[in-house]
């Protein structure tokens, strides 16, 4: 499929969207999938032979392909985890330990598709048949889905197995706390501080991942929580273009920039997940019309000369603004050299325009309206459902239709700054920032890039043109196969007992905190 088609079709769904219609886009309605998604056979690392919960999702299919390791025997490596140290990092909200096992034990027995009897976590904002769906909410405190959410229904009939529901910000707002404000998950790099920040709403199944209580997870980005907690936590996140992936199911927080898509271990995990979730989708008309799904295990998957050396699948022009070495100068400094070196990987200077600031940081407010709406109900009834989060909700109501109005139209002049200025001139972009690809529903990737002074994960964001998640999978996975910053793990918690919780005290965020905070 061309750029020129991937613009014109993401130009006209755009428009759809905006206005509230289903999408009519030109193109010719895209498949499936022709074939079943395929995990090919990695090289599994001693580490990963030695504890399987430290082995990637490709990894563990390896080792179950190969029969050296059962998915009975991996998810009861992940549930002891659980069991042993979620007190400290609260990345669940539910654990489904029966129907896992069960689950498991029937996938050893029989076939399955390509994530046969993995163990995955996924955000408590998806429905999940006959699982609490709660969304970290009052309002949905006693909310049972009598089906499961697209992406839920696709992972699962791939043979993944669910372990649970992550923790997430309240009705995906900010970083997990409990309705008062105090904070509950951690990063897993800190879980004896947490009051480090562990990148947003999407914050249990990142932990989830990065502690090694599941194999992958699958979150939901609006205002950067899955690109973010993915730096925070060392983990490879993929928001894909508005419509890549279903978000029917999804208890929506905004109908323009609601994202679904994966928090894995590096680019392979990433794509695979993606690629099973992704393709068009009846109950969700956003997903219609679209240019059809690339093949991203491939793109995943690094080109390498016999003697070793790494290139790219195609030429890149990874564009970088001049602000990208404004923070951790040093670190970025040594990434920009290490992917200047990858053969094929082109660095070009890109600039912003004059009023860049009005139109990612004014403008964007315009979301807290569209998110307000689906629940005005309960602002009019209870209020009090919203816990710490009612300021930022309240704010949506104040907000009035010319100015959402005016919010649009520079939105649409945004679009137009981006595809024909930003991005002229380069395939991908770097960014310091989600906000701007969420407004425009764009496709990034995070990665991790090294570590700061204080041990603390550090990773870069990717911006790419209207469906190119290829692109960006394959720049990811190229700059993997030459560093080893994807395969850190954070060390267990010092406490396997709520010991730990009760004497390290919570911080708790204000409603205003909150409502800065907020997605």
């Amino acid at each position: 499929m061309s750029r020129a088609l991937n613009r014109r079709v993401f130009l006209a769904s755009s428009m759809a969207v905006a206005s509230g219609a289903a999408l009519q886009a030109s193109a010719t309605p895209a498949r499936a999938a022709a074939t079943p998604v395929r995990v090919p056979d990695v090289d599994v690392r001693q580490a990963a032979r030695t504890d399987p919960t430290e082995a990637t999702l490709a990894e563990a299919v390896t080792l179950i392909r190969r029969r050296r390791l059962t998915s009975t025997a991996l998810t009861e490596a992940y549930l002891e985890r659980i069991e042993r140290y979620d007190a400290t990092y609260q990345a669940y909200a539910e654990v489904t330990s029966e129907a896992a096992l069960k689950a498991a034990r029937a996938a050893d027995r029989g076939s399955g598709g390509a994530l046969r009897g993995i163990p995955l976590c996924i955000k408590d904002n998806y429905f999940t048949r006959g699982v609490p769906t709660r969304c970290n909410s009052y309002i949905f405190e006693d909310f049972v889905p009598d089906e499961d959410a697209t992406a839920v229904t696709r992972l699962t009939a791939a043979g993944g197995i669910v372990l649970g529901k992550g923790q997430m910000g309240p009705l995906a707002t900010t970083r997990a706390t409990k309705p008062n404000g105090t904070v509950t998950t951690v990063n897993a790099w800190t879980p004896e501080d947490p009051s480090v920040d562990p990148g947003g709403s999407s914050t249990g199944p990142a932990c989830a991942v990065a502690g090694r209580l599941a194999a992958s997870s699958i979150g939901t980005q609006t205002g950067g929580s899955i690109v973010l907690p993915s730096n925070q936590q060392n983990l490879t996140g993929l928001k894909p273009t508005m419509g890549r992936v279903s978000v029917h199911g999804v208890i929506p927080l905004s109908f323009t920039r609601d994202h679904a898509g994966p928090l894995a271990r590096d680019a392979m995990d990433a794509a695979i997940m993606t690629q099973i979730v992704a393709g068009p989708d009846a109950k969700d008309p956003r997903t219609l019309g679209l240019p059809a799904v690339p093949d991203l295990v491939r793109a995943a998957t690094p080109v390498v000369s016999r003697k070793g050396a790494v290139r790219m699948r195609r030429a890149t022009r990874v564009g970088v603004p001049a602000d990208f070495l404004s923070g951790q100068k040093e670190l970025r400094g040594a990434f920009l050299d290490r992917l200047e070196a990858l053969a094929g990987v082109t660095l070009v200077e890109v600039t912003y325009p004059d009023d860049w600031t009005l139109l990612t940081g004014t403008f964007n407010a315009a979301r807290l309206a569209e998110r307000t709406e689906p629940f005005r109900h309960w602002l009019r009834t209870d209020p009090a459902k919203f816990g710490v989060s009612l300021l930022s909700w309240l704010q949506g109501l104040m907000l009035s239709g010319d100015e959402w109005i005016t919010a649009q139209r520079a939105k649409n002049h945004l679009l137009r700054e981006v595809l024909d200025g930003v991005m002229s001139r380069c395939d991908v972009v770097l960014q310091t920032g989600p906000v701007p690809f969420d407004i425009l529903g764009l496709p990034e990737i995070a990665f991790p890039i090294g570590f700061d002074a204080v041990g603390l994960p550090v990773g870069a964001i990717l911006g790419g043109h209207p469906y190119e998640e290829d692109r960006l999978l394959e720049l990811a996975a190229a700059y993997q196969a030459v560093t080893d910053w994807h395969t850190r793990r954070p060390a267990d918690p010092a406490t396997t007992t709520a010991r730990l919780k009760a004497t390290v005290p919570r911080p708790r965020l204000s409603a205003e905190e909150a409502a800065e905070a907020s997605a």
